[in-house]
């Protein structure tokens, strides 16, 4: 099993904690990692894209001219593709980009992605975070201890809003809760900080 050292908020070493192999220990898979990032970000995609077809735009209602003997070409109406105005053809429409990977498949994305941080040295475990009151300035002295003041994301046990409140303008700062963990947000950050009592949950579920 992976050891890493586990720290409190000043930034001193307290102990060490051995992570769940099966989890943080693994050889991430960079194809499912590739499909589950891919997966996200078609979530994320509004869809809300639209144009008009030849029957929504206005006009057309009659033939521009006669069929025959003007010595143009014959038109049916001034919407139509070709004219300028007329209605565009196999153009987007509001649709979902959203699809699901099969549940093994996720799990081991995920379970790719946190061993990946492991690998990496890209893991800080808290033995707890706790603030008094809602201060940014301290919660940027607790991430700069930890040399994770960059781009961080942040992962507790359960919700925090002295937590979340103090970090919510730090830029590059993501605070999630364990059981809000995913792929993108896990790799889309330099450092990776996580509680004691996160990492218990995430084995919980995982496992």
């Amino acid at each position: 099993m992976p050891k890493v050292t586990l720290y409190n908020q000043t930034g001193s070493q307290v102990d060490e904690i051995e992570l769940n192999d099966s989890i943080f220990g693994i050889e991430p898979n960079e194809n499912v990692l590739h499909d589950a990032v891919l997966m996200q970000q078609a979530s994320l995609r509004q869809g809300t894209h639209d144009t008009k077809g030849r029957s929504e735009v206005s006009g057309g209602g009659r033939k521009p001219w006669r069929q025959k003997g003007t010595g143009r070409a014959r038109q049916g109406s001034i919407r139509s593709p070709q004219w300028v105005g007329g209605g565009t053809v196999f153009g987007p429409t509001p649709r979902s980009y959203s699809y699901k990977l099969p549940k093994k498949v996720r799990r081991l994305a995920i379970k790719s992605a946190l061993s990946s941080k492991v690998k990496a040295d890209d893991i800080v475990v808290l033995d707890e975070l706790q603030l008094d009151a809602p201060k940014t300035k301290d919660m940027v002295s607790i991430l700069t201890a930890l040399s994770a003041d960059q781009k961080a994301l942040v992962v507790t046990g359960d919700y925090n809003n002295t937590v979340a409140v103090s970090a919510r303008n730090i830029p590059g700062v993501t605070i999630l809760t364990a059981d809000a963990v995913n792929v993108l947000d896990v790799l889309n950050h330099d450092k990776l900080v996580i509680t004691k009592d996160a990492v218990e949950k995430i084995e919980e579920v995982l496992s």
